[in-house]
């Protein structure tokens, strides 16, 4: 991805590190030491997000290191599903989820993944892989419009009554999460390019935003950044297929 591109560092070459040394020490007492600092500051995040205040605190852990958001989840979402199995106080009847073999009880669905607490929106897009593209606030992790490798509607039978299900692995949503996000403008979660994403509706108008790039995103207040414009996710608001519900996500992530 390009952020492991960035942080790889080129050596110069000896004989230019030489010819150098002259121009920098010239230079270096025109440099202003406490535009250094300013910048320095500016850079820094020294505290979350406002949105991670609505992650589930049972299920997950946030915290920062350095510049990045570590989200470490046991992969539980706090809200009820078939997937829970019979005896489960958050087990839930659903006849006609064609279930996959495991239920949530008898999986390791603990994930951690590290966000950049600041995205970098300059950059090229990068496409959604298999696997977990990003955490929901229930604890559980989001999927993209894939499901082993082909189309989704090959899975779609064993989807919950809120668009999620197991395998490979992990308790995950490919759908609108209707558990927590119905046809609202409420958090979704968190992507893995450290973007937040929302439901259908803005916050900032009430209504479906008719300004989305091809990634779901746009730039406008949310109800966690206290007035200020932010670039952010919304499910779009398109039937998927044959599922007769939305998307999560497909991408591709705008913030690497």
């Amino acid at each position: 991805m390009k952020k492991e591109f960035l942080r790889k560092v080129i050596p110069l070459a000896f004989g230019c590190a030489i010819l150098c040394i002259g121009f920098v020490a010239c230079s270096s007492d025109s440099i202003d030491d406490s535009d250094m600092d300013e910048t320095s500051e500016e850079e820094t995040v020294t505290e979350l997000h406002a949105a991670y205040a609505a992650f589930n605190s049972e299920a997950t852990t946030i915290y920062l290191d350095g510049s990045e958001v570590v989200i470490e989840t046991t992969g539980l979402p706090n809200h009820e599903t078939v997937y829970w199995g019979e005896g489960n106080s958050l087990y839930k009847d659903e006849p006609d989820v064609a279930l996959t073999p495991s239920i949530m009880s008898s999986n390791n669905n603990a994930t951690t993944i590290r966000v950049d607490a600041t995205p970098d929106l300059t950059g090229n897009t990068v496409e959604t892989q298999l696997n977990t593209i990003g955490i929901a606030v229930s604890g559980a992790s989001i999927f993209n419009d894939q499901e082993g490798g082909g189309a989704l509607d090959k899975a779609a039978a064993s989807l919950d009554w809120t668009g999620a299900h197991i395998g490979p692995g992990v308790y995950h949503y490919h759908l609108e999460p209707k558990a927590f996000s119905n046809d609202d403008d409420k958090l979704v979660g968190i992507l893995l390019d450290g973007v937040f994403l929302y439901g259908r509706k803005c916050n900032a108008t009430g209504t479906y935003p008719t300004d989305l790039d091809e990634s779901g995103g746009h730039v406008s207040t949310t109800q966690y950044t206290d007035g200020k414009e932010e670039y952010h996710y919304h499910i779009i608001n398109e039937v998927y297929s044959t599922t007769g519900s939305y998307l999560a996500f497909a991408g591709p992530y705008q913030g690497y």
